[in-house]
């Protein structure tokens, strides 16, 4: 008796022709392409580079690599989600790796409930152009007034009026708000509803009066621009017509979670990709970082047990965040979900460890904007934040595991 898929023999993700000659064009074009803009992005800003961003987009589409995940019949390469997940890997090895090739967030979560539950005219308006690469979106749920952690808990309404919706309402970390072309606000439409039946998707268009982005949001002291940005946002009296709801009416809460699943895949070999270049940062400094002549910091036994234990840590998550999107592939994310949630909190977790001793590795380096390493410290120490703390996904494999047992668990 268990609520638990098995850990079946899993089909290698690289089994269809081509996909492993795929994943290793996306790590050359990281190579070759992104790693010598890094230096130039982490000195300055997002914006600032936009040419050169523009220059490495147009080379990922020459080179076959442009939307990745998005089917073939809306423009992409239509790779499953295990393909993609070592491709997310691959491009994670950059901070730019995603938006270079179209498949960053919020944008790939955007396209995916636009393809999935948009009507024609939402998909000819806002997703043929995103799949493009002509315009950004911007995903916009958290409230600061209200837990993160209780995504049904918000007040931000969405009032009908004729054949519009009103919307009024106060945001935080909307995703890449900055210059992007329209957002996706969950507001309460039905507020006499079930918890989970209260919310609705709807499309509003940045420039709709009353849209008001008061803030970049700064984390660890870091505002960001543009794409590499969260937002606090304003919405008073906001009118757009009812036709920009995506979905049925009050069924926000069921897209968010479904839009979910996949993007914890995302996500979670993303994070790989960050810990696999933070393993080849450590080995090439520790390799030439001489503690005296003749004595490299790679011969200290703590450091070789660092780049072991990383090693270890980080193959192990790998096969579990494969093996759930296999999981999702074969079953659908809401069979995974127990998965979905085990990779979730331990990948994050990886992450930090393996960045944390990354950094101690190359010492006062480590902590400059030198490398990436720091700038991954500060932005992805919300990974065990965002998308459901570590806690919440903990308390949810533990429900599901002692649920058989008659536990009923808080």
């Amino acid at each position: 008796m268990t609520a638990v898929i098995p850990m079946v023999k899993m089909r290698r993700a690289t089994d269809r022709p081509g996909v492993a000659e795929f994943v290793s064009r996306c790590n050359a074009f990281v190579d070759e392409v992104l790693l010598p803009l890094e230096r130039t992005f982490l000195q300055g800003s997002f914006r600032a580079m936009k040419p050169d961003l523009d220059r490495a987009r147009r080379e990922s589409r020459a080179r076959g690599l442009w939307a990745p995940w998005v089917p073939a019949e809306h423009g992409g390469l239509g790779l499953t989600l295990p393909e993609y997940a070592l491709v997310s890997a691959a491009l994670g090895r950059s901070p730019l790796g995603h938006y270079a090739c179209n498949c960053q967030a919020p944008d790939v979560g955007n396209m995916e409930l636009l393809m999935s539950h948009g009507t024609d005219d939402q998909r000819a308006r806002w997703l043929a152009p995103l799949v493009s690469g002509a315009i950004r979106s911007g995903f916009s749920m958290t409230e600061p007034e209200f837990a993160g952690s209780n995504p049904v808990h918000m007040e931000t309404s969405a009032v009908r009026k004729g054949d519009q919706y009103v919307i009024n309402g106060h945001k935080w970390f909307t995703s890449s708000a900055d210059g992007a072309a329209f957002l996706i606000v969950m507001a309460v439409t039905n507020p006499d509803a079930k918890p989970h039946q209260r919310a609705s998707q709807i499309i509003v268009p940045s420039d709709t009066p009353g849209v008001t982005r008061v803030r970049n949001v700064k984390t660890m002291g870091e505002a960001g621009d543009d794409w590499a940005s969260h937002a606090e946002m304003r919405y008073e009296n906001v009118s757009v017509p009812i036709a920009n709801r995506i979905g049925d009416e009050g069924a926000g809460f069921a897209l968010a979670q479904e839009r979910l699943g996949p993007g914890r895949i995302h996500h979670c070999m993303r994070w790989i990709g960050i810990c696999e270049r933070a393993i080849e940062l450590m080995l090439r400094h520790a390799s030439r970082r001489l503690l005296s002549p003749g004595h490299p910091l790679g011969e200290k036994q703590v450091v070789q047990h660092w780049l072991a234990e990383c090693k270890a840590e980080v193959e192990a998550a790998r096969l579990l965040v494969l093996h759930c999107a296999q999981q999702i592939h074969d079953h659908g994310a809401k069979e995974a979900r127990m998965h979905v949630s085990l990779i979730k909190f331990h990948t994050a977790g990886v992450l930090q460890r393996v960045l944390d001793k990354a950094i101690q590795v190359h010492g006062g380096l480590g902590i400059t904007d030198d490398t990436p390493l720091a700038y991954w410290f500060r932005h992805e120490r919300a990974a065990r934040i965002y998308d459901g703390p570590d806690e919440v996904h903990k308390g949810q494999v533990a429900r599901a595991m002692l649920k058989p047992y008659g536990i009923k668990a808080e």
